[in-house]
C-alpha cells in the first residue's frame, strides 16, 4: 500500500428498522397532513414506513417518495361525497385492499389503518397472517356519512365498534371522542391531537396585520356546505373589502366554486400542497372552523385547522357546541359564534376588524395553548409510545 493513502473504510450496514409499518388511508394522501406527520414520526423513530392511498382521479403517480417513507395509490375512480351512489366505488377500494394485502404481507410488521374503511382488510390480514393493527379514528365513520339511511348507519356502527375490540390499538384524535365509541373496550388507547408540526416563528414573523376595519381570512379543508362556508361567503358579500382566500376539495366543490366565482375579494384556489395551505393561513388575520354541530362527528371534533391557527398563533371563529368551543374558550384563542347565525358570524369578524389588539392577543394565547399542551412534539412521543408497547420494545423513541 503507498505511503500516506488512507485505507478503505468499512462500508456501515444499513440500520434494521424497528419494524415496517403500513398506513392505509382511502384518500390520495396528495396531501394529507395527518397520514404525513405520522410516517414521518414513525420514520425518526426507527420504522419503515409505506402508505398507501385511494386515487379517486386515477390520475396522480402510483408511486412516489416523500420525506422518509414511500406513497402508493390504487387508482379506483370515484367521486367524493355522492353517498350511496358511491357503494360500488367503496366496495371495489375495498376488495382492492384485500388482494393487495394478500400479495404484499410480508412486506410488512403493523397495518396502520386510518377510519372505518381501511379497517376490515387490515383485520383480516391480522388474522390471517399476524400482523399487528392500529385502528387510528380520524372520524367515526357512521356519525359521518352525509346521505345514508339509518339502518345501514347503525349496522356501520355496529360493525366499527367490534373492529375496535378486535384491533392491538385504537388512536382518537380528540379525548372527547371517547364518549362517541361508547360500548367499545379497545385493548390499548391513545389521544394523538391533530396538531401540525411546528413550522417556528418564521411562519409568524412575515406576517402584516390588517389595518383597523379590514380583514384577511383563510379556509383550507374539505368543501362541505356543512362547514359554514355559505355563511362567510354571504357575510363577505356585506364587506366586499374584506379578503378570503379558500382552497381545498370535497362534496360541495363545485356549488362552492360556483358561487365565489361571482366574489371579486374570495380567491379559490382549489387542491393545494400542505405546505401552500400553512402559507394562506399564514397570510390571514383570522382562521374559522364553522362545523354544523347537528352532525354527531362535528359535536366531537378537533380538526387540524384548530391546531393549525394555534400553531400560527391566529385567533379562529368557531361554532358553539362542536368541541372545538370548548378548546377555545379554555385558552381564549379566539371566538364563538352559534352555526348558520350569519349576523353573529359578522358580528364576530367586524369586532375582530375593529380591534387589532384582541387580533393580536387571541393569537398569543393560541400559540401559547400549542406549545404547551397540543404541540406535535407531545403528540409524536404518545404515537412512539405506543408503537413501542404493541411491539415490546424499550422505549418509544429512536
Amino acid at each position: 500500500m503507498n505511503e500516506g493513502m488512507n485505507p478503505p473504510q468499512p462500508v456501515p450496514a444499513p440500520k434494521t428498522p424497528k419494524a415496517r409499518v403500513l398506513i392505509l388511508r382511502s384518500n390520495p394522501i396528495a396531501p394529507d397532513p395527518r397520514v404525513e406527520k405520522i410516517a414521518r414520526a414513525l420514520n425518526r423513530a426507527g420504522y419503515q414506513v409505506i402508505a398507501l392511498g385511494w386515487d379517486r382521479t386515477a390520475a396522480l403517480p402510483v408511486r412516489e417518495t416523500a420525506e422518509g417513507f414511500e406513497i402508493q395509490r390504487m387508482p379506483i375512480r370515484a367521486e367524493f361525497g355522492s353517498g350511496l351512489a358511491n357503494l360500488p366505488n367503496l366496495l371495489r377500494w375495498q376488495w382492492g385492499l384485500f388482494r393487495w394485502l394478500a400479495k404484499h404481507h410480508a412486506g410488512f410488521d403493523v397495518i396502520h389503518a386510518c377510519d372505518f374503511d381501511t379497517i376490515l382488510p387490515a383485520l383480516w390480514c391480522k388474522r390471517r397472517c399476524g400482523h399487528a393493527v392500529v385502528y387510528d379514528i380520524f372520524d367515526f365513520y357512521a356519525d359521518h356519512l352525509r346521505r345514508t339511511p339509518g339502518w345501514i348507519k347503525g349496522l356501520i356502527r355496529k360493525t366499527d365498534l367490534a373492529c375496535i375490540q378486535r384491533a392491538d390499538a385504537l388512536i382518537l384524535v380528540d379525548d372527547a371522542r371517547v364518549a362517541q365509541i361508547a360500548g367499545a373496550q379497545p385493548r390499548r388507547l391513545s389521544v394523538v391531537y391533530n396538531s401540525p408540526e411546528d413550522a417556528g416563528p418564521e411562519r409568524t414573523a412575515a406576517w402584516t396585520p390588517s389595518p383597523v376595519g379590514e380583514l384577511r381570512l383563510a379556509y383550507v379543508g374539505l368543501l362541505q356546505v356543512e362547514r359554514g362556508l355559505f355563511e362567510v361567503l354571504d357575510v363577505l358579500a356585506r364587506h366586499p373589502t374584506w379578503q378570503l382566500e379558500l382552497a381545498g376539495f370535497g362534496g360541495d366543490e363545485a356549488q362552492i366554486a360556483a358561487r365565489v366565482e361571482q366574489m371579486p375579494n374570495v380567491r379559490f384556489h382549489g387542491r393545494v400542497t400542505y405546505d401552500r395551505a400553512l402559507a394562506l393561513s399564514q397570510s390571514a388575520d383570522v382562521l374559522f372552523a364553522t362545523y354544523d354541530p347537528a352532525i354527531p362527528n362535528h359535536r366531537y371534533s378537533s380538526p387540524n385547522k384548530v391546531f393549525e391557527a394555534m400553531m400560527l398563533g391566529k385567533p379562529i371563529i368557531v361554532a358553539r357546541d362542536t368541541n372545538m368551543d370548548r378548546m377555545i374558550a379554555a385558552a381564549n384563542a379566539g371566538l364563538l359564534v352559534p352555526y348558520g347565525d350569519v349576523d353573529a358570524l359578522e358580528a364576530a369578524l367586524r369586532r375582530l376588524a375593529d380591534q387589532p389588539d384582541l387580533r393580536r392577543e387571541l393569537g398569543a394565547n393560541a400559540r401559547r395553548a400549542y406549545e404547551q399542551t397540543y404541540s406535535w412534539q407531545v403528540m409524536e412521543a404518545r404515537l412512539q409510545e405506543l408503537y413501542a408497547e404493541i411491539l415490546g420494545l424499550e422505549g418509544g423513541a429512536a
